[in-house]
C-alpha cells in the first residue's frame, strides 16, 4: 500500500483495542475522552494507543480548539470505501465488518 508501511501498520493492528478503535473513527473522528467512554477504556491508554496508530501513518489528527479530533487517514479511508469496507495493507486484508467491537 503506497504511503503505509505494512510492517508498522500491522504492528500497530496487532492488539485488539486499537483494532476497535479503527473501527469507532472509520465512523468519525473523535477525542479521546469520546474514545474512552465507548470503549470503557482509559484516557491515557487511548492516548498511547493513538500515537501508535498515528506513527504508524493510520491517523491523522485536527486540532479543534483544546481538543485533538483523530480521524483515519483519508486515503486508507477512501481506499476501504472503494474495497467493500476491506482494509487491504499490501501484505494483509482485514474486513472492518469483522473487526471487534
Amino acid at each position: 500500500m503506497t504511503g503505509l508501511n505494512c510492517i508498522a501498520a500491522l504492528k500497530a493492528l496487532g492488539e485488539e483495542t486499537r483494532l476497535r478503535i479503527l473501527r469507532l473513527l472509520f465512523k468519525e473522528p473523535l477525542g479521546v475522552n469520546e474514545i474512552s467512554k465507548q470503549l470503557n477504556v482509559s484516557q491515557y491508554n487511548v492516548s498511547k494507543h493513538l500515537r501508535i496508530m498515528r506513527e504508524a501513518g493510520l491517523l491523522e489528527v485536527e486540532k479543534q480548539g483544546k481538543q485533538r479530533l483523530y480521524s483515519v487517514v483519508g486515503e486508507l479511508k477512501a481506499k476501504v470505501a472503494a474495497n467493500n469496507n476491506i482494509l487491504d495493507l499490501g501484505c494483509c486484508t482485514f474486513r472492518l465488518d469483522k473487526l471487534p467491537k
